[in-house]
């Protein structure tokens, strides 16, 4: 089975980069990955077992886990696989006591579990708003406290990353809810940076533009023509990539960072200071075209949107 690291689609570079850090870089460390099955959950994952870590991924869906354990574990990687729905905080105890029951204590968290549609703000149903919101800021929220909390209990300090994205800063046209669950993300990691950093624990969020893989980025780009005009609005001419997300986890996880927290790292080649890197140029197409492409992109009623993958 592939690595899943190769959901990217992006950078030629990614394979051929140069090895920046140690091997053993994150050895002894256990890190839960949550929406760790599938696109940049499963490649972070890939990630951090290269550098040593065991891991364990949950999302909802039981199948994506087995897999993505199985390449893990097929490259050398010591990987575990949870189901869990991080919206219901009763099933988050249960997850951390099954990850350490069958590893050893959690030592880090990545919130990379996430929900996300395209939808005219008008057009939004109180359910597809409510799902965005439990799984991008209950689900994170949930986690984190469940971690923060033993951690404080056994005073051996911790490490959180929250994906997060850079229209949390400048809001998010026709992505409402997930520019405003992100931006309170990143309200909650800022706060937990300063209260909880006499127990050692750190908590920075990343915030990507736009990183092709084949789940959210089909979803999010309604057309070949709106994905050229995005990477043309990035001055470094390229979007990012899985590769690099992971390796800007791992340093944030790792002791490197040790005195870096409460801050937001935006991995998106200086899109959102030159004015880009929202889904505000999609105005262009104007309103008819805009409420025929969402609809085409609409996920199933049966199910949340995008529950495991951010966006």
């Amino acid at each position: 089975m592939n690595d899943p690291s190769a959901e990217n689609e992006s950078a030629p570079d990614a394979a051929s980069a140069s090895e920046p850090y140690r091997a053993d870089l994150l050895a002894g460390e256990h890190v839960l990955v949550t929406g760790g099955g599938t696109g940049l959950g499963a490649a972070m994952s890939a990630r951090f077992c290269e550098l040593g870590a065991t891991v364990t991924i949950c999302g909802r869906r039981r199948a994506p886990l087995e897999q993505t354990v199985a390449a893990l574990r097929a490259a050398g990687g010591r990987a575990e696989g949870v189901p869990c729905d991080v919206r219901d905080p009763d099933k988050v105890t249960a997850l951390l006591d099954e990850a350490e029951r069958r590893a050893g204590p959690v030592t880090r968290l990545v919130n990379n579990a996430a929900g996300n549609f395209l939808s005219l703000s008008e057009d939004l149903e109180p359910r597809g708003f409510d799902a965005v919101i439990a799984i991008n800021l209950y689900g994170s929220a949930h986690v984190t406290l469940a971690c923060g909390r033993r951690w404080i209990e056994r005073g051996g300090g911790g490490a959180v990353v929250s994906i997060g994205t850079t229209y949390a800063d400048t809001g998010g046209p026709f992505v409402m809810p997930s520019a405003a669950s992100k931006a309170a993300i990143v309200a909650m990691s800022k706060s937990l940076a300063v209260e909880w950093g006499r127990h050692g624990i750190r908590l920075n969020v990343i915030a990507p533009g736009p990183i092709p893989t084949k789940g959210a980025w089909t979803r999010l780009m309604p057309d070949p023509t709106f994905e050229q005009r995005m990477r043309d609005g990035v001055p470094l001419g390229r979007f990012a990539t899985s590769r690099g997300l992971g390796d800007l986890a791992a340093f944030l996880l790792s002791e490197a960072s040790s005195v870096i927290t409460g801050q937001v790292i935006e991995l998106d080649g200086g899109a959102r200071l030159a004015g880009h890197g929202s889904f505000a140029e999609l105005l262009a197409l104007g309103e008819a075209r805009l409420r025929h492409t969402f609809e085409a992109l609409r996920p199933p009623r049966k199910s949340s949107p995008s529950a495991d993958e951010p966006a």
